[in-house]
């Protein structure tokens, strides 16, 4: 009798340990899905297809949902402003931008900016950030010479400043219309804030002739390049490398003279207490490789800031020379260089 005894509790322990073992995991589940999810809102004037990939990525390994608002420049800024005088109990307010220079640089002017510094951004070399550390640049993305191998081949002298190029013969040259894109309008007005407007409008107006069409588009200068169509591209280095990706025959140059970058980077509005060391976390988690990872998965392929990262690291272009001032022009000055080049290059009787 007391053997069957003893099989028996045997029995109810083991089926006690299997119901025990069945609904242990389903409880901690529960409790970790009720785990409220933390939001950030950051307002950005980035495509939507950049900032969802880098949402999706951040949620995934961070359990913080960032919810991103596409601007355009002025509302960006004007939206700043709003939060600025509004009560965030109320009316929800941005955490933080993710946007260009030039945009967080008049950000920081109005004050709109909460200064942060990390050991992560702390070794961001000084031409990416903010003087008082209000924004950090976290990936550039050059303009370049885009030049088809095959080209390459047939010639004995390839141009690598911008006078080279603009005296060179029988090349056909292919670059976005400074009208229609930031980057290429960029590459003007930088241009102009280093070697002076007289010389700027010089080397455009040698590049003219050579143009087989001014694209509306960054990425058609370097499909040009690519299918054989021009023999240089002027582009920026994000769209050729995603080009060489996938095989087409070109090569990268870097003007050796320098050359104009976009730089996007981040920086923190609120002052909340509660959300500003998430903000800072979700600042330098830009600056890693992980998010370079993620964007170079989907094909976005910029470079890093960080020293720090394995992307700097194997950046290739170490002979890449960025101009040394980047000058802001007003809206009106930079309309008025524009009217110029039009005028006096492009529709030049």
């Amino acid at each position: 009798m007391r053997r069957y005894t003893i099989l028996l509790l045997t029995g109810f322990m083991l089926i006690l340990a299997a119901v025990a073992g069945a609904t242990f995991p389903a409880d901690a589940d529960k409790k970790i899905s009720e785990v409220p999810m933390q939001e950030l809102l950051a307002y950005t004037t980035l495509p939507p297809e950049t900032v969802t990939i880098l949402s999706e990525t951040y949620e995934k390994e961070n359990h913080v949902r960032i919810n991103f608002v596409p601007l355009a420049p002025a509302e960006l800024i004007q939206n700043l402003r709003d939060d600025a005088v509004s009560d965030p109990t109320v009316v929800q307010t941005a955490d933080l931008i993710l946007t260009d220079s030039n945009i967080l640089s008049t950000a920081a002017d109005l004050d709109l900016l909460t200064p942060y510094i990390s050991e992560t951004n702390d070794a961001v070399k000084a031409q990416f950030k903010d003087n008082f550390d209000r924004w950090i640049g976290v990936w550039y993305d050059p303009i370049i010479f885009c030049i088809n191998r095959d080209y390459m081949r047939k010639i004995n002298f390839i141009p690598s400043t911008w006078e080279e190029l603009a005296a060179a013969k029988n090349v056909r040259i292919g670059i976005t219309d400074f009208l229609a894109a930031d980057a290429s309008s960029n590459l003007m007005f930088q241009m102009i804030g280093n070697f002076g407007d007289e010389k700027t409008y010089e080397i455009l107006s040698g590049i003219h002739p050579k143009v087989v069409q001014y694209a509306k588009y960054l990425s058609n200068p370097v499909r040009q390049a690519g299918m054989g169509e021009a023999d240089i591209a002027i582009a920026v280095e994000s769209e050729t490398l995603r080009y060489i990706q996938n095989h087409y025959p070109l090569k990268i140059i870097y003007p050796e003279d320098g050359t104009a970058c976009i730089i996007t980077g981040v920086g923190i509005v609120t002052t909340d207490a509660k959300k500003n060391p998430a903000a800072a976390k979700f600042a330098d988690w830009l600056l890693s490789d992980d998010a370079q990872i993620s964007l170079q998965k989907n094909g976005f392929y910029f470079l890093s800031t960080n020293p720090q990262t394995l992307a700097y690291k194997t950046f290739a272009g170490k002979n890449l020379v960025l101009f040394a001032n980047a000058p802001r022009f007003t809206e009106q000055q930079r309309h008025d260089f524009l009217d110029r080049w039009v005028k006096n290059v492009r529709f030049k009787g």
